[in-house]
């Protein structure tokens, strides 16, 4: 397993497969397919963010953001490891579209990727809390854990939502 980043500054972008953990302000940014993954721990007001990319590693552990079975491990892992108790973390998601309308069932990269997100989480009995996922744009996300873990999640057709 690789050794967990540190960031060095106040922001941190999450590129794809990658993963932060902290209090400082995280982005995702070019989600398509992809899922950023947020878990919040509510009481310490900190977090994590991770860019999942495909919904399974098989057994490939060398970029645990990269997927969905071993992202929500690592995120998890690293929380409680920070001090977080396991009844404060919750859990927000946003990407997984659909980015060509044509692909369906086993190509659908987005719809598997949200639904291998949401059972990891389930397996660890992580509440997911909000989700913006689906559709056919991309997405970019801005998680702002000391502000009680809200995100704003701008849509390449001009939508801007919060949660």
């Amino acid at each position: 397993m690789t050794e967990p980043r540190k960031p060095e500054m106040k922001g941190q972008n999450v590129g794809i497969g990658e993963y932060y953990t902290g209090d400082f302000v995280m982005t995702s940014i070019g989600l398509g397919s992809c899922v950023a993954l947020i878990l919040h721990d509510r009481r310490c007001k900190k977090g994590a963010v991770a860019h999942v990319m495909l919904p399974e590693s098989n057994g490939k552990m060398e970029r645990p953001g990269k997927f969905a079975d071993t992202a929500v491990p690592v995120l998890y892992d690293e929380l409680i490891s920070g001090g977080s108790n396991k009844r404060d973390i919750v859990a927000k998601i946003a990407g997984g579209s659909s980015m060509f309308k044509h692909f369906k069932g086993n190509l659908d990269i987005g719809s598997r990727n949200v639904a291998a997100v949401k059972s990891a989480l389930e397996k660890y009995h992580i509440p997911l809390v909000e989700e913006d996922t689906g559709g056919t744009v991309g997405r970019s996300v801005i998680y702002y854990p000391e502000d009680n873990g809200k995100v704003i999640i701008r849509k390449a057709d001009g939508k801007c939502i919060e949660f």
